[in-house]
């Protein structure tokens, strides 16, 4: 049976789907009335690629020990009637793991050596590698075969001390909140892996959520693109907790430095809260005391308590194996399952639905609006002809002297306005050129000259605000020019509404905040980083070069989306008007057109109105097309999801 998670899920697929045959339909509708051009057509092409392979990134971190493989089996493996992720006393995740379902890949577990650790290369990057992987075949009919093929993510390496902080693993303090294990003076067990990928077939997975199972404490201080990339960018991170222990000072310290402020959605989970039915309370009196830890738990995380679970991963397993309906109900994970439904699925809905909505529906928009524009057109010329039905060609000749004067006008705004267009794209592509590859490698050759002597975090803190600070003047000047030629262009939009009869349109607007946003959260890691007395001590190459390399390589990608934003924007802020100005240009040439053939010979006045009757049929059929189009494409079958939700 689905859970409503799995069902909301399926729908969310669903409704994505649709929403990637509205582009589709849009761009054979731009071909089929040749106003496709090759950069429109890339680019609608590559964001119905990207809305296939879009995912939900639900991130599972807590502190050692606190239940996090176990609450994963218990709601995506539970149908195998057995454990499948190790989830035993002690520790079990040793490294990173990632649950997703690729179709187009067999089922299988892909590992990365901790020796990678040695290479400059981002995690990122290796993936696009996989001689540097080892690779397992799954078996998802075979339970016990999953399970000793999903045992591997828990093996660990008896290395030397040396060796161990050679990789950047060994850390001093309790042993039990570290990756590596310390046994004697002189061995550790740390690791066998880097980084995990599971590609498995679970009907969640298969609908796109991606799951990110995560170590301790020090395994994201030693991992980077778990902090600076990975987790931030998780459609909401599940925080868990034990009920013996409630909030421990690693607990708020993995909160504070991770996850509060830096994430988009949190939930915090107190596992184990089958350690609290005591036999000898009354279940009042159990409700109390799960009560207030939920309070108290809300509190210190500052938390609204409606985002604290309490919960028994453990139990619910049992009761999904056993099929024990009271006691799933009890272990409280239905719960959470209802607010994962209930509140990310339909946030992850909306985030997809702006996006394509900006991207597209502006674009959708003005097709219908010139469509409806030679629509009206085409009735307006229908009922001057048929005034002309019966008069002479003298009459025919006066319309057609007074439509190419407003030709002649329209022409002196439109060569007026395409001279402002083209000082436009003059200064919108210098800017461009100020994120191109070429300046920001000369940028990062720089920074990376002043610390690769030392490899401290002195100097990676001297080297990357160079970084930020380029960004951030990068930024300021391209939103600068954007608001200016926004308000030009509601200038030009507004001058041709009036003079000329055009619908009142507004030009797309640039926003960066995202990336702004993301490079704040890069300079925010970098600083934690760098003010960690446990990174601060002594010169770690291993941990800091590679914190640099990550660095590096996401302001890259921070620096591209920006780029191809803005290129995006600089192409469309005035397509819409462009396209408009092109369709009445034919129109105008057309019932000038028509009229010099009617002022000739008034006999040509039928021949005229049959064929502005056979244009009109058409206009109403490619303006019901593209309402069909606007209305998926701006998510009207989105409040389906919703009202599921709200179902239950």
């Amino acid at each position: 049976m689905s859970t409503q998670l799995e069902t909301l899920v399926a729908r969310y697929r669903e409704w994505r789907e649709q929403l990637r045959a509205g582009i589709d339909a849009y761009h054979q509708w731009l071909d089929a009335h040749g106003q496709a051009d090759i950069q429109r057509s890339l680019r609608l092409y590559d964001l119905a690629e990207s809305l296939g392979n879009d995912r939900m990134v639900l991130a599972f971190l807590a502190e050692y020990s606190r239940g996090k493989t176990e609450l994963i089996n218990a709601i995506f493996f539970s149908k195998y009637r057995q454990r499948l992720l190790p989830s035993n006393v002690g520790r079990t995740t040793m490294c990173p793991t990632e649950l997703f379902h690729d179709p187009g890949e067999e089922p299988s577990i892909r590992l990365l050596p901790i020796e990678s650790r040695r290479m400059p290369d981002t995690i990122a990057a290796l993936r696009h590698r996989p001689v540097e992987w080892v690779r397992i075949r799954l078996d998802p009919d075979n339970a016990d075969s999953l399970a000793k093929s999903l045992a591997t993510l828990a093996q660990t390496r008896n290395v030397s001390i040396e060796e161990a902080d050679a990789l950047g693993l060994l850390a001093e303090g309790d042993v039990f909140t570290t990756t590596m294990i310390r046994r004697r003076l002189t061995r550790v067990d740390i690791p066998a892996w880097r980084h995990a990928l599971v590609n498995f077939p679970h009907p969640l997975l298969s609908s796109g959520l991606v799951v990110l199972d995560t170590p301790g404490l020090n395994a994201l201080g030693t991992e980077p693109e778990l902090t600076v990339s990975m987790i931030p960018n998780a459609h909401a991170v599940l925080f868990l907790l034990g009920m013996d222990t409630g909030v421990t000072r690693s607990d708020l310290e993995v909160w504070q430095k991770y996850v509060q402020g830096r994430v988009a959605r949190s939930v915090a989970v107190l596992n184990k809260v089958d350690l609290a039915w005591d036999e000898l309370k009354t279940e009042a009196e159990i409700a109390a005391d799960v009560s207030r830890m939920v309070d108290e738990t809300a509190h210190m995380l500052e938390l609204p308590r409606e985002h604290v679970i309490a919960l028994s991963a453990q139990k619910a397993l049992v009761a999904r194996v056993r099929g024990d309906a009271a006691l799933l109900e009890r272990s409280g994970i239905r719960a959470l399952e209802r607010l994962l439904a209930e509140e990310i699925v339909p946030a992850k809905q909306e985030i997809l639905r702006s996006a394509v909505q900006r991207e597209v529906g502006v674009l959708v928009d003005a097709s219908f609006e010139t469509v409806r524009t030679a629509l009206d057109a085409n009735v307006a010329e229908a009922a001057s002809l048929r005034q002309l039905s019966g008069r002479n060609r003298d009459m025919a000749r006066a319309m057609l002297v007074k439509l190419e004067q407003d030709k002649a006008v329209y022409q002196q705004n439109v060569d007026a306005f395409r001279t402002h267009y083209s000082t436009f794209l003059r200064q919108g592509h210098t800017l461009l050129e100020t994120l191109a590859d070429d300046a920001l490698d000369t940028l990062l050759a720089d920074n990376r000259r002043s610390i690769e002597e030392s490899w401290t975090t002195a100097g990676l803190l001297r080297g990357m605000r160079g970084l930020f600070d380029t960004f951030q003047t990068r930024s300021e000047e391209i939103l600068a020019f954007a608001h200016r030629t926004a308000d030009f262009v509601a200038d030009v939009y507004r001058d041709f509404h009036e003079k000329h009869g055009f619908p009142r349109l507004s030009a797309p607007r640039l926003t960066l905040e995202r990336h702004v946003l993301t490079m704040t959260q890069l300079r925010t890691a970098t600083e934690n980083f760098c003010a960690d007395p446990a990174n601060v001590v002594k010169a770690k190459f291993v941990v800091v070069r590679n914190f640099y390399e990550h660095l590096v390589a996401a302001a890259r990608d921070v620096f591209a989306e920006v780029r191809r934003d803005f290129d995006g924007w600089l192409r469309n802020a005035l397509a819409p008007l462009s396209q408009h100005l092109k369709d009445h240009q034919r129109l105008l040439e057309r019932r000038v057109e028509s009229l010099r053939k009617v002022s000739g010979d008034i006999n040509t006045l039928a021949e005229r109105t049959q064929q502005l009757e056979t244009q009109r049929q058409a206009l109403d059929v490619q303006l019901r097309e593209l309402a069909q189009i606007r209305a998926t494409i701006a998510g009207e079958a989105a409040t389906a999801i919703a009202a599921a939700a709200a179902r239950g």
